[in-house]
C-alpha cells in the first residue's frame, strides 16, 4: 500500500510538472465524475483496458472515472456516435480500437467521422498480432504456409473476429502481398473463432497474444510470425513479418482514448498527461503486461497523425482486396 501511494504521488508530481503551462486553463476540470464509454460488450479486452485506465487516472484527476459499455452497430459504432454527439466538456470519453476508429469508416456509411467528430486524446496500449495455425497443419514457417496455400488454393480457411476487424484485413493483405488465395471465415468475436481454430475447422488466424499465447504454449497452435517491429519476449524464436519477408504486414492492435470534437485543448492535454503518467505506475504496468500489451505514450497531436496514417493504410487494403461491410 505504501509503495502504491508513493507511485501515485510520483506520477502526480510528474503530471503537475509537465502540465504546468495548461493548469491555469484546466484547473477547474474535472469537478465531477468522468465517463469512459466502451463501444463493445462488458468483459472484453477493451473493457478490461478501460478499467485499468479508470483506476490509474482517477487519483490524478481527483474525481471518479466510470466505465460504461454501449455496444452495438458495425464495429462499435453505437458507442462512437454517442461520444461524438456528447458535450465537448471532457466528461464523456471514448476508448476504442483500431478497427472501429480507422477501418470501419472505409466499410460502412457512418453517421459520424472518427477523424472529424472525435479528437484524439492518447494512445492507450498496443500489441502485436500473431499469425497462428492449427498445429496439425504441416507447416512450421511463414514460407512453408505460403507454399502450402499456393499448392491448395481456396482450400485454406482463415478465421477472424469479424468482417472489417484488423485480423481480417491482415489476412486479406497477406493474400495480396503473397499472391495466395485463402477463404475468410468471419466470427462474432475471437472466442468462437479460436474454438474452431483449435478444432481444425479453420486453419489460420491472426489475433492478439492474450488470446493465442495459452494455446501456443500448450502446443495446440503454432505461431509462424508476429506483426510487431521486434520479436516478442514470450516467442523469441518466432520471426517478425519483416524478418519473414513481408514488412507490409507490420501492424499493431492498438486502443486509443478519444473525446468529442471541440473539447478544449487544455482539457485534452490534461487527460493525455494524466493517462500517460497513470499508466506508468507499477500497478498499471503489471495489469497491462498480464494482457500481453504495452503502453506507447504519445501526445494528442502525434496520436492524431498516427490515426490519420492508419486510416489511409487500411482504406487502401479495403479497396485493393474489395472488402465489403456486412
Amino acid at each position: 500500500m505504501v509503495a502504491h501511494r508513493k507511485a501515485i504521488a510520483a506520477a502526480l508530481a510528474a503530471l503537475l510538472l509537465l502540465a504546468a503551462p495548461w493548469l491555469a486553463l484546466a484547473q477547474d476540470y474535472p469537478t465531477r465524475a468522468v465517463r469512459i464509454i466502451v463501444p463493445f460488450p462488458p468483459g472484453g479486452p477493451t473493457d478490461v483496458v478501460a478499467r485499468i485506465v479508470a483506476g490509474s487516472v482517477s487519483p490524478l484527476l481527483g474525481q471518479s472515472v466510470v466505465v460504461e459499455s454501449k455496444p452495438g452497430g458495425a464495429g462499435g459504432t453505437v458507442g462512437g456516435k454517442y461520444v461524438a454527439s456528447a458535450d465537448p466538456d471532457g466528461y464523456t470519453l471514448l476508448i476504442s480500437q483500431v478497427g472501429a476508429l480507422t477501418i470501419t469508416p472505409s466499410l460502412y456509411k457512418l453517421d459520424y467521422d472518427p477523424l472529424k467528430d472525435l479528437v484524439p486524446v492518447a494512445l492507450v496500449v498496443d500489441s502485436p498480432q500473431i499469425l497462428t495455425v492449427n498445429s496439425a497443419l504441416p507447416v512450421h514457417s511463414l514460407a512453408e504456409f505460403i507454399g502450402y496455400a499456393r499448392d491448395n488454393p481456396g482450400k485454406v480457411n482463415f478465421a477472424s473476429a469479424g468482417i472489417g476487424t484488423q485480423p481480417h484485413l491482415l489476412g486479406a493483405l497477406l493474400q495480396l502481398v503473397a499472391n495466395i488465395k485463402l477463404v475468410h471465415v468471419p466470427y462474432r468475436g475471437s472466442a468462437p473463432a479460436i474454438v474452431d481454430l483449435l478444432a481444425g475447422q479453420v486453419q489460420m488466424m491472426f489475433d492478439s497474444p492474450s488470446v493465442l499465447l495459452p494455446h501456443i504454449a500448450a502446443g495446440k497452435l503454432r505461431a509462424l510470425a508476429v506483426t510487431s517491429a521486434s520479436r516478442m519476449a514470450q516467442l523469441p524464436d518466432v520471426p517478425t513479418m519483416s524478418e519473414a519477408g513481408y514488412p507490409q504486414l507490420a501492424a499493431t492492435l492498438w486502443t486509443g482514448l478519444m473525446a468529442p470534437a471541440g473539447t478544449p485543448e487544455p482539457i485534452v492535454r490534461k487527460l493525455n498527461m494524466a493517462l500517460n503518467a497513470g499508466l506508468q505506475t507499477p500497478e498499471a504496468q503489471a495489469a497491462i503486461h498480464q494482457l500481453g500489451v504495452d503502453t506507447r505514450p504519445l501526445t494528442p497531436q502525434a496520436f492524431g497523425e498516427f490515426m490519420t496514417a492508419q486510416t489511409r493504410k487500411w482504406a487502401q487494403v479495403v479497396a485493393a482486396a474489395g472488402i465489403k461491410g456486412e
